[in-house]
């Protein structure tokens, strides 16, 4: 597996820091694991931190989309930092780029919860 989750809490929101590849196999499963751990923990404050993911696939993009919708239902809220400039570009192409809420910076998106 080629994706390391560094779970941290800044303000009450829970931030995941990926690094590495969110590609089809364990690596989405990994973080697909993750979400709803934090779900089932209560947590519904969540960020993804993509700034050092350095691959994402078509199931890695289906597995933040998924994440997104869970998160959801669950009446909380995930949201990205750090996106890539190759992962936005696909969102875009995609048409999923209004699925998420994407901020520049860790300040902006603890701001966006308040």
């Amino acid at each position: 597996m080629e994706l390391t989750i560094n779970r941290r809490e800044n303000q009450g929101v829970i931030i995941l820091d990926l690094k590495g590849r969110i590609v089809l196999g364990e690596e989405c499963n990994a973080l697909r694991q993750q979400v709803k751990s934090l779900l089932e923990e209560g947590q519904k404050k969540i960020v993804l931190n993509l700034g050092e993911a350095n691959r994402v696939d078509s199931a890695g993009i289906g597995t933040l989309v998924e994440a997104v919708i869970l998160t959801a239902k669950e009446g909380g809220r995930l949201k990205l930092i750090n996106v890539p400039r190759l992962l936005h570009s696909s969102l875009v192409v995609h048409r999923l780029l209004q699925a998420f809420d994407i901020f520049n910076s860790e300040q902006e998106v603890l701001a966006s919860f308040e």
